[in-house]
């Protein structure tokens, strides 16, 4: 697969997509969404809008072999990249795409089955890297809780590019703890991942 293009000084975007899908029993990634567009592509043409603006690259991290899903992610703006380890957990498959967007000044962490994110929200996190500094750690929150995309300084770099596991990021937002920036939305997917097939059902409210 291609490899990212720089993303010196510029907020990249990671979305993880290499997840197994096992409680929704197959491939939802794939799955289509009521307007006919497959989950993990909304989310990934989300990321992009949010960070074009700001001159910001996306990769987008797959397990090997998904080729279809890393063609509909490399249409909607990702860069597709796989991850060896992806089986073995988040956090592996989020320490992947920080390395291969390592000149990056911050990362902008997305969820490829979390596509009723609004862009509003999207934006506030990624404003709110760009005031920050390098040791930034942001998300958006509705109604307290605080939920995704989460967004990363320079300063975090290290932690992230050496996760592994199932944990994704959770050892470092712990150790951030009162630090973190939360951005209020009105917008509760944020929120809102894709587990089941039943959990498709908000999108048709």
């Amino acid at each position: 697969m291609p490899e990212p293009a720089p993303a010196a000084g510029a907020i990249a975007g990671v979305l993880l997509a290499a997840g197994m899908g096992r409680r929704f029993g197959g491939d939802k990634l794939l799955h289509a969404l009521p307007d006919g567009q497959p989950m993990a592509q909304a989310a990934a043409r989300a990321l992009v809008a949010a960070l074009a603006p700001v001159g910001g690259t996306c990769v987008a991290v797959v397990r090997p072999g998904q080729t279809a899903l890393a063609a509909l992610l490399s249409q909607a703006g990702c860069t597709a990249i796989e991850c060896p380890e992806a089986a073995q957990g988040m956090g592996h498959s989020l320490a992947c795409g920080v390395r291969a967007t390592a000149q990056a000044r911050g990362w902008l962490v997305a969820l490829a089955d979390m596509p009723r994110i609004a862009p509003p929200s999207y934006a506030a996190v990624r404003d709110a890297l760009l005031r920050g500094d390098a040791r930034t750690i942001a998300a958006p929150s509705w109604q307290g809780q605080r939920g995704h995309p989460v967004g990363f300084g320079r300063h975090w770099f290290e932690a992230l590019s050496h996760l592994q596991g199932d944990e994704g990021a959770r050892a470092v937002l712990a150790a951030a703890r009162g630090a973190i920036t939360l951005c209020p939305v009105d917008d509760e997917g944020v929120l809102q991942d894709v587990d089941r097939p039943g959990d498709l059902a908000v999108f048709g409210r």
